[in-house]
């Protein structure tokens, strides 16, 4: 199996890298559990990785497809235990949305789904000025209409994905964020962005429509008519702008570091940290589902979100914490 991994990685066409895509799925099961044994290894600055997803992981797993970490992911620790960050790395191609890199990102986010360790994720780039550049057009042009369409479709899920997931979302857009980049944003809860930071949905002057979620998120978030301008023009607007719009959440000047944005969605995370995990799920997904429907089916969607949070020792730490005057401790059971 190593064998042909390697000599599929070797080819560059099309069809090969989707095979390759193939054999990596059903052979990762099959390492997970050896993975596991190993250990993970840690993170620069003292963080550590998700044990199920950790560098050693992905380190091993792409060296034999010859694939390089396009998307990383660490656990902060300490007082800060709780907060994941999702690294967008792909720093040739501006964390551009190829194959490698929405495989990848995929395995991540099926990882962090089923982690009830983590209360919060943080998604950035350590791509200076540059959150997510879009769709990678080398790729694409690669292809054939088919092709294109599978794979839209495949990042489409991937957006619907990181929408699913149960624990609150942050985007921390310190630079660029275009076509797929901002649709990757706005699958997220909450975004930051430096006021000098580029957003839009282009698709229009490349001769196609936001096809990632990005045509039903932003009218949701921003209103049909601002989206309908918005998108018709493939207009580029700036994070003061965004925020004024309520694309965003926090606007903040960058700083010399470029990472102004990244610091404030830290800062976000590290408020909603301290607060009962299990209530935020519950109150993420009576939102989420209760805002598709009519506000009669939306109240059933909430009394049975309510129902689930009745009975959990979080729910009595917070009545006892009140009485006694002192701060809850949560432990998310």
């Amino acid at each position: 199996m190593a064998a042909l991994v390697r000599r599929l990685a070797g080819q560059r066409c099309c069809p090969s890298r989707r095979w390759l895509g193939v054999i990596l799925r059903e052979t990762h099961g099959r390492t997970s559990s050896a993975i596991s044994r190993v250990g993970a290894r840690p993170l620069a600055g003292g963080a550590r990785p998700l044990t199920a997803c950790s560098r050693a992981h992905s380190r091993w797993q792409h060296t034999e497809a010859a694939d390089p970490v396009e998307v990383d992911v660490k656990r902060l620790e300490g007082h800060d235990d709780g907060i994941v960050e999702v690294l967008m790395c792909r720093l040739k191609a501006r964390n551009a949305l190829g194959h490698v890199f929405v495989s990848q990102m995929r395995e991540l986010v099926s990882t962090l789904s089923s982690d009830p360790a983590v209360r919060v994720v943080v998604f950035r780039s350590l791509v200076p000025g540059v959150f997510c550049a879009g769709a990678d057009l080398k790729e694409r042009a690669q292809m054939d209409n088919a092709e294109s369409d599978l794979f839209v479709h495949g990042l489409r899920s991937l957006m619907t994905q990181i929408a699913s997931l149960p624990m609150p979302t942050i985007a921390a857009m310190d630079g660029v964020a275009l076509g797929g980049g901002l649709e990757l944003a706005l699958a997220c809860d909450l975004r930051t962005a430096a006021s000098s930071a580029q957003m839009g949905l282009i698709e229009t002057t490349r001769g196609l429509l936001p096809g990632a979620g990005g045509s039903q998120r932003l009218p949701r978030m921003v209103g049909i008519t601002l989206a309908k301008e918005l998108i018709f023009t493939g207009r580029r607007v700036g994070g003061q702008t965004a925020l004024e719009m309520g694309l965003v959440n926090r606007a903040v000047e960058q700083n010399q570091t470029g990472d102004a944005a990244y610091r404030e969605a830290l800062s976000l995370a590290r408020e909603i940290l301290p607060q009962a995990p299990i209530a935020v799920r519950m109150a993420k997904e009576a939102m989420n589902r209760g805002v598709e429907v009519d506000i009669g089916s939306a109240m059933a969607i909430e009394r049975m979100c309510y129902a689930r949070v009745i009975p959990t020792r979080d729910r009595q730490e917070g009545m006892a914490a009140f009485i006694e005057k002192r701060p809850p401790q949560y432990i998310g059971e």
